[in-house]
């Protein structure tokens, strides 16, 4: 199914993709009209169901090539020169907020993801979110420099204790946002608070 969409003309591709991340983001996947998706993109249904079978196939492409894209230009970006493990996940946060300013809508989108309730997708949205964050943990923080924590520091339960920490501070902001209405590029004061909990996490894990 993938590759035969990834085969159309790509003028044509982005307007599908653009219709459906704009529909899913705003109205969450059972809210979701495919009748607005092709009417957006200019398509007939037909067109749709010839490359996707169902609402689902359609919803969990559109996550699944999204994902992949956000973490190539992730990766590639990403400075792994710098060894300080804490400097380094300040380094994660600004670049994922200009990730989210490149691709604003991309980000509402993944943000009405990670919110989605409905049991049609919420058991796949959460295998391949468990799938992604296993393959890329490892990279994340390649090449850190250890000797930086305190002696007998039991290092792979620390740094689960800090993204556990981000991860719930990160949640608690999504959360916010949703019931303010605010888009992720809105997020610029949450940053500067999640720095302010870096710094006492690098108190208490690192060495004076």
């Amino acid at each position: 199914m993938s590759s035969k969409f990834l085969s159309l003309n790509p003028e044509k591709q982005e307007r599908i993709m653009n219709a459906a991340l704009k529909e899913f983001a705003q109205k969450g996947y059972g809210n979701a009209s495919t009748n607005e998706i092709v009417k957006s993109a200019g398509i007939s249904k037909g067109l749709l169901f010839h490359y996707f079978k169902n609402k689902k196939e359609l919803y969990l492409f559109l996550y699944n090539h999204f994902v992949d894209v956000l973490k190539e230009e992730f990766f590639n970006e990403l400075d792994f020169t710098e060894r300080d493990f804490f400097q380094r996940m300040k380094n994660l946060m600004i670049l994922k907020s200009r990730l989210m300013v490149r691709h604003p809508e991309v980000f509402d989108f993944m943000m009405a993801a990670t919110m989605e309730t409905s049991e049609e997708v919420k058991e796949d949205l959460n295998n391949a979110n468990a799938e992604m964050m296993q393959s890329s943990f490892g990279r994340l923080f390649e090449n850190i420099d250890l000797e930086k924590f305190k002696e007998g520091t039991d290092i792979q339960r620390t740094i689960n204790i800090i993204m556990w920490t981000l991860e719930g501070f990160s949640n608690k902001e999504v959360q916010k946002a949703k019931k303010h209405n605010n888009g992720l590029h809105d997020f610029d004061e949450a940053f500067e608070e999640a720095e302010v909990y870096i710094d006492m996490l690098r108190k208490a894990f690192y060495k004076e």
